[in-house]
């Protein structure tokens, strides 16, 4: 069986042709984008590294990626958002790499292969988020780095994700997210533990209403970035 929910397949490609509208429901990517490539780059220096981008969209990371002198190999299961992303980079003149494949099929094609692999706001849309994690094991060389980014699972996530961030602030459309599929870092820590990926630091994202800027924070609780090695 696939690790894909169609569901979530068809609500992405839905909104395919607004990835690269920064005032779209993509709005929210694209404002904590240039926090999340400032942090990787800052961990890892992306100059001539392979890396792989696990459920690109419609290729905003990537392309950020790539800016910062990455090879960059971009994959993702939605035809649409794909058909966009390579669209975009024929006017960004980016050398990305875009391809319609699974993470467990690519393991499978390219082992040991990329330096580093983000997979960001991706785990908490598919039925098997430990099989992914899996999967950028074996695709991650032996001291390359693995970077997610996803939502923990309380109450304040829920709070703030859903209510706030769908119903009040309309930062995202509605049904956006599921809670019971939102992650819990001790959860991401088990499935990384068992694919004997090693926990390098954890780092957590907030938003200021009255401001509308996101940062960097000590807090796990909604938003949170986790970064894991495996072992050279």
């Amino acid at each position: 069986m696939k690790n894909v929910d169609e569901s979530e397949i068809r609500k992405f490609e839905n909104l395919a042709s607004r990835w690269w509208d920064q005032n779209s429901e993509f709005k929210p990517l694209h404002e904590i984008n240039p926090i999340r490539v400032s942090y990787i780059s800052k961990v890892k220096n992306l100059a001539e590294k392979k890396v792989l981008d696990i459920g690109c969209g419609g290729g905003i990371l990537a392309e950020s990626l790539a800016h910062h002198g990455a090879i960059v190999t971009a994959i993702d299961l939605a035809s649409a958002s794909l058909a966009v992303a390579k669209l975009h980079n024929l006017e960004s003149k980016l050398d990305i790499d875009y391809r319609q494949i699974s993470a467990e099929d690519l393991a499978k094609k390219e082992p040991q292969t990329y330096d580093v692999i983000t997979c960001l706001e991706m785990l908490e849309h598919v039925p098997k988020p430990a099989s992914i994690v899996k999967s950028c094991f074996d695709l991650i060389k032996p001291g390359g780095l693995v970077f997610f980014s996803t939502i923990n699972r309380n109450p304040k996530s829920y709070l703030f994700a859903i209510l706030g961030a769908e119903y009040i602030l309309n930062l995202l459309p509605k049904g956006t997210h599921e809670y019971v599929k939102f992650i819990r870092p001790s959860e991401l820590a088990t499935w990384c533990r068992e694919s004997k990926l090693e926990l390098q630091e954890q780092i957590g994202m907030g938003y200021n209403p009255l401001t509308k800027n996101y940062y960097l924070q000590d807090s796990l609780d909604v938003n949170y970035i986790a970064y894991y090695q495996r072992p050279k």
